[in-house]
């Protein structure tokens, strides 16, 4: 997957919980977990702001891009 979720890493740096984080999202902690483990295929824009809220945070804080290792390699040809 290229879009890595770094929710863990924010919620440590605030001291937080995954559940009182999904609580004062709106979220079950089941759902915070597939995003934290990356098994999401969407994120709703209303979540993203919910939980850049909560945070304190930018989105980019919570996402990161990473090529895929074929992604990075050059083309042969």
């Amino acid at each position: 997957m290229a879009i890595v979720v770094r929710i863990d890493v924010e919620l440590a740096r605030r001291k937080m919980s995954v559940g009182e984080f999904a609580e004062r999202v709106g979220l079950t902690p089941a759902n915070v977990a597939v995003l934290k483990n990356g098994r999401a295929r969407a994120v709703r824009f209303s979540t993203l702001e919910a939980m850049c809220r909560v945070l304190g945070c930018q989105p980019g804080d919570l996402l990161e891009w990473v090529p895929d290792e074929a992604a990075a390699e050059p083309a042969t040809g």
